[in-house]
Formats: C-alpha cells, sequence, structure tokens
C-alpha cells in the first residue's frame, strides 16, 4: 500500500495517517492491534509513531525495529574461538589465525606486512557483509545461497589475491553454524505484521512478509525524487565561496530557524569536517544540541586516560608516558610537580633511571603506581582475554568512573563483559595470543573505531543527525551543509573484495543501491517545513556543481511546466564594519623589577628589553621536553658537573683515569644510548683537556675554587637593593698573584674572540667580575673545550674596566625602569632568531 503526499499534511499528520490505516487494517482483519507487529526502518521513528497510536486511543501494536525486536525476542549466540564476533578488531585477529595456512597469505605477510595488515581488514568486512546478506534472509534458503555464492565466487579463474580473501570470507561466514540473531523474526507469531518502508527496500522485512503465515501489510513510504514537480518543502539553496564561509552561513541558518520558531532544527552530517566546526560555532552561542551522529571513541577523556595507562605499562617504559598518566590518575599535587621537574632537570627519559634514584620527589606515588601495572608490564604473550584481565584489574574497582565515554569504552573493549578465564565470553577472545605492543596496537585499533554518542540532552532545540536518520521525523527545518556534487549523491562505497556486479549477483548492496536510497532519503527530506541546502561552490581551483539529486529535483519541475523550486536563501546578519588595528611594535609599561639579576638576565636586558620582561620579569621559559634527544647545552650541563667533580676531588697521580671516573659518576641516571655522541665527544676533549692542565699547572696556574655561587649589591640609588647573582664555573690562580675567573666553553673559539674582540659587549665576564667586586686583582678568560685545535683560553682583557663601565650603564638603565620608563622589544638581529618570547611581542604581526 502506497503512501503517497497528502497537501498541507505534516510528519505528526502522516503518522496519524499511519496509525488510522493500521487500526483500521487490522479490525477488517480481526487482528488484535496488542499483538500486532509495526517494523518501522529506525529507531528514531519510534517517538512520533508512539504519540500518533496513543492520540488515537486503544492498545498500542509493537512498535519496533527488526533488530530491535530480535534483540528483544533473544540474546544472540556467543560466537566460539575462530567464529565472527561482529567486532572488527578482534574478527581480524581471528582472521590472522585463519591465515596461518595459507602460503600465499603468509608470503604476503612477510613481504609486506602493510598490504597484509589492509588484507585483513578486507577480509573481515566482506565476512562480515556476508554475514549481514545471510542474516536478512529465509533460514530455510540460507545455505542454498552460500552454495550459490561459492559457485559463482570460484568461476573466476584468473581473481588473484582479492577472490582467494573473498573465498575465505565466504567460507568463514558459512562455517558458523549459529543462528543469527534475527532468525527469531521467523519464529515470532505476532497476530499481524505491518512493515513501514521508507528510505529504500529492507530486505529481511520483505523475507518475513514472504514467510509470514499471518496477515501482513506492506506500507510504501517512499517518494519518488524525479517526480517532485512542487515539492512540500520551502527549498532554500545558499552558495558559499570557500570551508568558513560555509560553516559560518549553516550556523546563521540554523540560528535563523530558531529565531522563526521552527525548532527542533536537524543539522544534517553529510560533511561531518563541516558539521564539527558549524557544532563548535553554535556552541559558542550557547546553543544545546544533540549528537546522535557521535564520535571517535579514541577522543574521549575515558578513552585517553585509559591509553595512557597502557602507554605507560607498555610503551617501552618512556617518563613521558608514565607522568602522562600519573597526571590523569592521580590528583595534582606539588609532589607530582616537583617529580616532573626532577625528570626535566635531570633528563631522565627511562623509568628505569627513575627507579635507581633512592628518593626521588613523590617516590611512595611513582613506587606504588610501578607496582600496580608491573602485571602488564611483565611481557610474554598471552590471550586477548588474558591481556583484558591484567587491565580491568590495572584500572581497580571502579574503572574510567566520572570520565565521559567511559562505559562506552568498556564495552568496546570487552571489559564490561566479563571476558575473563571461564567466563561465557572466555572464547571468542581466547585464540590469537599478542605481545604488549600487539595489545597496545589493537586496543588503539578498537577505539578508533569506535563510536561515543553521547546520553539524549532532553528536547535539544539542534539535532545532529545523518541525511537517513532525519526521515519522517517532526524536525520544524533542515540544514543541510555539504550539498555539492562530492559530498551528496555521489556513488555509494563498494566493498573492496567484490566487484559490482558480483555484489548485485550476491544479493550484496551496490553502488546503484546505495546512490537510490540516499536519494531516497533525501526526498523524504522534501517533507519538512523548510529545508536549506548550503554549499561551496569551487574545490580549492576547481569549480563544485550542485548535487546530482538536486538537478533531478530541479529537473522534475522543468519537465511539468513549473519554476526551480531552489529559492535563494537570505542571511540576515547585519553586516558590521572592523576598523583596522595595526599591530605596533611591543612595548610594556611600568614593570616591577625582580629582586635578583643574573648574568643571562643582564644579557637580556642589553639585547632586548622585552624579552628580560618575559623572562625575568614575568618568569616565563620553555619547559624541557622529556623525550628530546641531550643537546649540546646538556653535555654542557653534565660537562661543568665532571670537571668540577674532578676538580674538588683530584689526588696525585693519572688525571686522565680521574677524570673518567668523574664522568662515569656524573653519569647515573643517563640514558646510555642517547648520551653516546657525547660520550665520544668527551673521549676526545678528554686527552686534549689532561695536556692544556699539565700546561697550565706546568706555568704555575693551580685551581682554587669551582661552581662558586656569589652575590653583590653594585647600584646606588633607587635601585640599590637590587641583587647581581651568579656562579662562576672556576677561579685559578696565577704565578703572579691573580685570580682567574675561568668559563668552560664547548662552542668554538672564534666565536669567543669575536665576543672579546669587543670587551663592551661581553655581558658574561663583565658580570662575573662585578661578583668579584671588579677588584684589580683579576683576570678573566673562556676556555674554549671543543676547538678541533685543542683546549684554548681567551682572555678578556682588563675585564675590572669592562665590568665598572657595565655598572654604570645597568645603573642608568635600571634607573630608568624603576621610574616607568618602558621596556620596548628591539625585533633586530639574532635576538630574534631563537627568542621564546616572539610570540608575546609578535614581532611577525607588526605593522
Amino acid at each position: 500500500m502506497s503512501l503517497g503526499l497528502v497537501p498541507g499534511e505534516d510528519i505528526d499528520g502522516f503518522w496519524r495517517r499511519v496509525a488510522a490505516i493500521c487500526g483500521d487494517w487490522l479490525a477488517a482483519q480481526g487482528a488484535p492491534l496488542r499483538d500486532a507487529v509495526l517494523l518501522l526502518p529506525f529507531a528514531q521513528q519510534l517517538a512520533p509513531a508512539r504519540r500518533a497510536f496513543l492520540a488515537r486511543g486503544g492498545w498500542l501494536p509493537v512498535l519496533a525495529t527488526t533488530h530491535s525486536l530480535a534483540s528483544a525476542l533473544g540474546p544472540a549466540p556467543l560466537a566460539a574461538p575462530g567464529q565472527l564476533s561482529g567486532d572488527a578488531p578482534v574478527d581480524a585477529l581471528a582472521a590472522d589465525d585463519l591465515l596461518a595456512q595459507q602460503s600465499w597469505a603468509q608470503a604476503l605477510k612477510r613481504d609486506d606486512p602493510r598490504a597484509y595488515r589492509l588484507a585483513l581488514a578486507r577480509l573481515v568486512e566482506t565476512a562480515h557483509a556476508f554475514a549481514r546478506v545471510t542474516g536478512q534472509r529465509d533460514p530455510a534458503s540460507r545455505a542454498a545461497w552460500f552454495e550459490a555464492a561459492r559457485r559463482h565466487l570460484g568461476d573466476d579463474p584468473v581473481g588473484g589475491v582479492e577472490r582467494a580473501l573473498a573465498l575465505v570470507a565466504l567460507v568463514w561466514a558459512a562455517s558458523d553454524e549459529r543462528a543469527p540473531a534475527t532468525d527469531a523474526l521467523f519464529r515470532h507469531r505476532p497476530s499481524a505484521w505491518i512493515v513501514l518502508q521508507a528510505g529504500g527496500p529492507d530486505p529481511l522485512a520483505e523475507a518475513l512478509l514472504a514467510r509470514s503465515e499471518v496477515p501482513a501489510l506492506h506500507l510504501v513510504a517512499d517518494l519518488d525524487l524525479d517526480g517532485l514537480a512542487e515539492p512540500p518543502a520551502r527549498v532554500e539553496e545558499a552558495l558559499c565561496a570557500d570551508f568558513e564561509t560555509l560553516a559560518q552561513a549553516s550556523a546563521v541558518a540554523v540560528l535563523q530557524h530558531l529565531a522563526a520558531g521552527r525548532a527542533p532544527v536537524a543539522l544534517i552530517a553529510q560533511d561531518r569536517v563541516v558539521v564539527r566546526r558549524v557544532r563548535a560555532l553554535l556552541t559558542r552561542q550557547g546553543v544545546p544540541l544533540h549528537d546522535e551522529t557521535g564520535w571517535t571513541l579514541a577522543t574521549t577523556p575515558a578513552a585517553s586516560a585509559l591509553m595512557a595507562l597502557l602507554r605507560a605499562a607498555l610503551g617501552g617504559g618512556a617518563v613521558d608516558d608514565w607522568l602522562a598518566w600519573l597526571k590523569l590518575s592521580a590528583e595534582p599535587s606539588a609532589a607530582l610537580d616537583a617529580l616532573e621537574a626532577f625528570c626535566r632537570r635531570r633528563h631522565i627519559r627511562r623509568a628505569e633511571a627513575l627507579d635507581a634514584f633512592d628518593a626521588p620527589p613523590a617516590k611512595g606515588l611513582w613506587q606504588s603506581r610501578r607496582q600496580a601495572l608491573a602485571p602488564l608490564s611483565s611481557g610474554g604473550r598471552r590471550t586477548l582475554a588474558q591481556w583484558l584481565f591484567e587491565l580491568k584489574r590495572a584500572l581497580g574497582p571502579e574503572p574510567l568512573a566520572g570520565l565521559e565515554g567511559g562505559e562506552g569504552v568498556l564495552t568496546a573493549l570487552w571489559l564490561s563483559r566479563n571476558p575473563w578465564p571461564g567466563s561465557a565470553h572466555e572464547g571468542v577472545l581466547a585464540g590469537a595470543r599478542l605481545d604488549g605492543s600487539g595489545f597496545l596496537a589493537w586496543v588503539g585499533e578498537v577505539l578508533e573505531n569506535g563510536q561515543f554518542v553521547p546520553d539524549n540532552a532532553g528536547q535539544a532545540p539542534v539535532v545532529i543527525t545523518p541525511l537517513v536518520r532525519a526521515m519522517l521525523r517532526p524536525f520544524g527545518a533542515l540544514v543541510l551543509p555539504g550539498a555539492d556534487a562530492e559530498t551528496l549523491g555521489r556513488a555509494g562505497r563498494p566493498l573492496s573484495l567484490i566487484s559490482d556486479a558480483d555484489a548485485a549477483a550476491l544479493g550484496l548492496p551496490t553502488q546503484a543501491a546505495q546512490r537510490e536510497a540516499e536519494a531516497q532519503a533525501f526526498a523524504q527530506a522534501l517533507r519538512a517545513p523548510v529545508l536549506t541546502l548550503l554549499r561551496c561552490t569551487r574545490a580549492g581551483a576547481e569549480p563544485l556543481p550542485a548535487s546530482p539529486l538536486i538537478d533531478r529535483l530541479a529537473a522534475a519541475a522543468r519537465r511539468d511546466g513549473r519554476a526551480s523550486p531552489l529559492q535563494p536563501w537570505r542571511d540576515e546578519r547585519l553586516p558590521q564594519g572592523v576598523p583596522p588595528r595595526p599591530a605596533l611594535r611591543a612595548s610594556t609599561g611600568a614593570v616591577p623589577l625582580p629582586a635578583t639579576l643574573s648574568a643571562s638576565a643582564v644579557e637580556a636586558l642589553r639585547r632586548c628589553p622585552y624579552q628580560f620582561f618575559s623572562r625575568h620579569v614575568l618568569g616565563l621559559q620553555e619547559a624541557d621536553e622529556l623525550e628530546a634527544e641531550p643537546a649540546k647545552r646538556d653535555y654542557g650541563t653534565w660537562l661543568h658537573a665532571v670537571l668540577h667533580r674532578f676538580h674538588t676531588a683530584r689526588q696525585p697521580g693519572d688525571a686522565a683515569a680521574q677524570l673518567r671516573a668523574a664522568a662515569a659518576a656524573e653519569s647515573i641516571g643517563l640514558d646510555d644510548a642517547d648520551f653516546l655522541p657525547w660520550r665520544a665527544s668527551f673521549e676526545r676533549l678528554l686527552p686534549r683537556y689532561v695536556d692544556w692542565l699539565r700546561e697550565a699547572e706546568g706555568r704555575g696556574q693551580q685551581f682554587s675554587q669551582g661552581e662558586l655561587d656569589r652575590e653583590c649589591r653594585p647600584f646606588e640609588g633607587a635601585v640599590a637593593g637590587l641583587v647581581l647573582r651568579g656562579r662562576i664555573d672556576r677561579i685559578d690562580t696565577t704565578p703572579a698573584g691573580q685570580r682567574l675567573l675561568l668559563d668552560y666553553k664547548t662552542g668554538s673559539a672564534s666565536g669567543l674572540k669575536d665576543r672579546v674582540a669587543e670587551p663592551l659587549e661581553d655581558t658574561q665576564m663583565a658580570v662575573y667580575a662585578l661578583l668579584m667586586e671588579a677588584a684589580p686583582d683579576l683576570a678573566a678568560a673562556y676556555l674554549a673545550l671543543d676547538d678541533p685545535g685543542g683546549v684554548v683560553a681567551i682572555e678578556h682583557p682588563d675585564v675590572s674596566a669592562t665590568a665598572q663601565r657595565l655598572r654604570e650603564g645597568l645603573q642608568s638603565d635600571l634607573s630608568l625602569v624603576q621610574h616607568g620608563a618602558p621596556l620596548p622589544a628591539l625585533g633586530e638581529g639574532s635576538a630574534c632568531e631563537h627568542c621564546e618570547a616572539r610570540g608575546l611581542c609578535r614581532r611577525d604581526d607588526w605593522a
């Protein structure tokens, strides 16, 4: 029975008409209404159908979809090892075992692992398609279908790997002796079957009607798109120049519909990228939304917490992974912050290296969490059930409690189904054996394939839904962004191992059937009061035409001698003028000076006052990356510590051996593999340094002090209380009685010579001299350790005079800042090349 269009009928009126037809027909058949079953295409249509029957009064029929009714009639049989479970990641492991005896598959696995993984995914996809199509057939004809499919696929002698995989998928699906859950529908005996068809035929519902021994009624609500010369909806079309314009226009269209009282509005998720942007724009306006499509389970907080735990346990022992998990699983604390700072300061990258320290910060928390994950981290190959058992134990008694997506994560990973040894669910997970990295990859795949759909937000005025699920629902308006030829109405996605001709022969969905189903869904969207279509006119440099479905709608009107039903959409926003605001050179106002200054702070003040402001007034600095490989700066820090240990503990005897022992003592906690290149540099330095030391000591130069912390108050007036502070690498005494300030450098000697050639530009040594009160008996030199010609001392001449000149200049500059002088960004030369404050002063945006 066809349910055509009725002029002026809205969706609620359509459902009242369906309820009246069903009631009258059942009464004519003498079939009790309460025992009849009305099968609907989608669960989202249950609510309007129920309201229509309630308004009519009396008993309601059983309202269901084929799948919901099958689930209500009994649970699906559990899968045994090797059988299809319907869970793609689990079945991929079973498929791997299935191909273990196939020589051609093992050759592919050995020669091209990536192609083999792709073959496994295609095998599972095809096996699931075969299982679905057989689950939609009369059980009595299922064996004959498998035999016919086997003959059809086996007739191609040159099908290659794809045909071999398709045959394996067919045999795999056929070997499952469990009856599909939908077989319960064929055994069910209602007083009558009523099937509502919308969006194309449902093979399972048609099979039920063909086998029915009770009265059956087939209601067809499909519309002929090519015959809709005058659609019920007011169809608006907006043409947009680019992606952002499309997203903003879509958000405005939704808001205009809400302002006109057309709630609820369906935002059609045809182009998910655009809809994500539209959702963000609407959320910014405070519009409540309900997303029926959801998003990837891997992006939820629960999945992030779970993957952080697994990466800590199975990711190879990276401290970065462990800290990430601790931050998610433990309460924020000063001890946890101290532990992270400790690891960054010492560049501890491996958990085993941190274990070697006797008393790291948060020692109790660290040790307890390491012990909690020890069963997961112990290594070896285990069954999936055993891995999940240990994961459930590691998660604790209330796994992922309070985290969005937690229930979905537990369900997707079988953790809420009790798949433990001896349980009913163990069988499907007991086949494949995985190592730690394999289990980590499997969990990641499960979460990437899973979908998280938030709970219904009540009567949200905006519902994000696919086009097919918007059919026959009482929306006040539909907004469909992406109504172009690339997004709407293009060819459907074929099965990867089955050609379109084979799909037609086997009763699988063909591309033509998928296109027609989308056309049917689009035609149903024309029942809404208003349909707003939005599309881009170009894809990059190429023109982008309208969807062929829109062309079919316009062609139907032309054939009937009518004007195009498409009306231009009008953006009702008022234009707003935005005056230009060029970005000017950054500069601070009056700022309080820090209580202490270091040599690096003085250098920053002279190079770029804004750099001084960000680093030393605001205290901003970049955190070191734990996973970064040791850089030359790290080598220099380590070398300073080695040389200080060597000189303070030096005894008569072999200097080279003592220096090497000092290096070994300072290497505790370092990653040997990462530090290997720098150890090679140290081995080249060692004989050169010993030679230089022997020569210096031969001249009467002697080590006096090292790593000396000094501070002074060299200023007067308003800045008299400002403290200058620093650490001097080394102080030697010379035969002439001078104190020689030495600063170790791992750079080239030529760069240091350029620096001391202009003594007034060499801030560092001048600051060190001020710390020593600029005494007249001071000398200063840089010790270049990595010069190819050997260790070289580069003297800063007359350092005490330079220090006095520096003090005078700083006295003037700091006094000005103290009295409110601004700190401008200079934006010149090498000061900007590697400045971490460049994003703060916006140097690149200055007008």
